[in-house]
């Protein structure tokens, strides 16, 4: 053949994924690798008698590609992708387009948009989340960028995205770093939900005594109701597996430790930047931090005691309590997201379409589940909603549920199993529904030893007053 459609740099397996999937979706594809022997398996083996090219070169890469060139980088984020970059520019043509399709801080898609822009090099950073299944078969696309770069590679991103509904799990997202931020806000989303799963889990677990093979039937049911979702999904199935080693529960096998790539962290950095609360996330973030002093506490465990874990309530009760508090707190922790967007969009001038970000999230995505439906409703039936919990559903959903939120907290509590994600999203559910908090007194310490001033509430202006004589 001649030219072909698109071109694509970094062959790990989510690469690889995207270029087969472009491919079963019509698209012809020259691909590159920096090992060569990697590019060149891949053509041999996954790729065989497939509109795929390997290139050994970058400059061979864009030489096979059709005009303009539409070139994707799937490398790791950070440096790799600056070192990529510019090995390409010297090979591209003003109009060309670059594609970031890596997990990249959005303030590095902003830096690389505006030095590309004066090269007259678009450039789109996209989040592509679904793991390597999703890459292969669908994931959900977050493309930012300029509105006319998108246009050169909407037909190709539709065409390989999930569809939820019939609906392709992709939108234009905003200028510039756009879409790596809602990218990023959505995996600090995934944080909350993993973390708040796992709490669950441990509650029923640890507090009521339930085996591993119970729970995976619990979240199995679980799964066909309000809480359907992939990671409910996989819960259960993680919850079934049995170790052929040892013949235990795997989940007992693994070691408590989790780690994380940074883009739940930055979510909360950027949301404290913004002075958008996001409890839950940074709940999350912090949980995972804890579990890598797997050393200390074990040593720990040795001299501080607490309660006894004993239940001696109604387990089918607490089972159901457990569940609801689970949803209470999903809503909690997506209102809190979507108000990090909202804050992100007015302050970095995105224009963030909050309706059509949740129904690309609905397919394809680690967080996709029913009630990302509801949610799409929300903000189409008000674009301008403030937060998700003051829509007339969702209020109802989590009022009703308020008091299981709060029993689960109780109990674990009182039985000494941490809970700092379910307990985070009550605080913040808590705090945001006060009419009056404490910072009054806050605000009277720091007039006190810093003479920061103060407002009133029975006058306008602001005020300091002569603490000490």
């Amino acid at each position: 053949m001649s030219k072909y459609d698109i071109g694509l740099v970094g062959l790990a397996v989510m690469g690889q994924n995207l270029v087969l999937n472009m491919e079963r979706n019509g698209y012809s594809v020259a691909v590159y690798n920096r090992t060569t022997e990697r590019m060149r398996e891949f053509v041999a083996e996954r790729a065989q008698g497939k509109q795929i090219l390997g290139c050994a070169t970058l400059k061979d890469l864009v030489g096979a590609l059709e005009r303009p060139r539409r070139v994707m980088l799937m490398v790791q984020a950070g440096a790799p992708v600056d070192a990529v970059i510019a090995e390409l520019k010297p090979l591209l043509a003003p109009g060309d387009l670059i594609i970031d399709g890596g997990n990249s801080f959005y303030q590095d898609t902003e830096r690389r948009a505006v030095a590309l822009a004066e090269d007259r090099i678009n450039y789109i950073g996209t989040g592509v989340s679904g793991g390597e299944e999703g890459a292969l078969w669908g994931p959900a696309i977050m493309p930012g960028g300029q509105p006319e770069a998108y246009r050169l590679v909407e037909p190709i991103l539709t065409a390989i995205a999930a569809k939820a509904e019939g609906e392709p799990c992709v939108a234009y997202m905003g200028p510039r770093g756009a879409g790596h931020y809602v990218k990023m806000v959505h995996n600090g989303i995934e944080y909350g939900d993993m973390q708040l799963i796992a709490e669950a889990y441990d509650v029923m677990a640890r507090g009521l005594g339930i085996p591993a093979a119970e729970l995976a039937e619990v979240f199995g049911q679980w799964n066909q109701g309000e809480l359907q979702s992939y990671l409910i999904e996989i819960t259960s199935e993680i919850l079934a597996r049995v170790d052929e080693e040892t013949g235990k529960p795997l989940v007992n096998v693994i070691l408590d430790e989790a780690k994380q790539k940074g883009t739940g962290k930055w979510t909360s950095q950027d949301a404290l930047d913004l002075g958008a609360p996001t409890h839950t996330i940074n709940a999350a973030v912090e949980s995972r931090i804890i579990s890598a002093y797997k050393d200390e506490r074990v040593a720990a465990s040795q001299v501080l005691t607490g309660p006894t874990i004993k239940f001696s309530g109604d387990r089918g009760q607490m089972i159901e309590d457990v569940r609801d508090a689970l949803y209470a707190a999903k809503i909690c922790s997506y209102a809190q997201g979507m108000g990090l967007l909202r804050a992100a969009s007015a302050e970095y001038d995105y224009d963030l379409d909050m309706g059509a970000i949740a129904r690309i999230w609905r397919g394809g995505c680690i967080i996709r589940a029913r009630f990302l439906n509801d949610i799409a409703a929300a903000f189409d039936h008000n674009p301008k909603l403030t937060n998700l919990m003051l829509d007339p559903f969702f209020r109802d959903e989590i009022l009703a549920r308020q008091g299981a939120l709060r029993r689960v907290i109780t109990t674990a509590v009182s039985m000494g199993i941490p809970v700092h994600a379910f307990a985070s999203s009550l605080a913040y559910f808590d705090a945001y529904r006060t009419k009056r908090l404490p910072a009054n007194l806050t605000q009277g310490q720091r007039d006190y030893f810093g003479a920061h001033t103060y407002r009133r509430v029975d006058k306008e202006g602001s005020f300091h007053t002569e603490w000490t004589e």
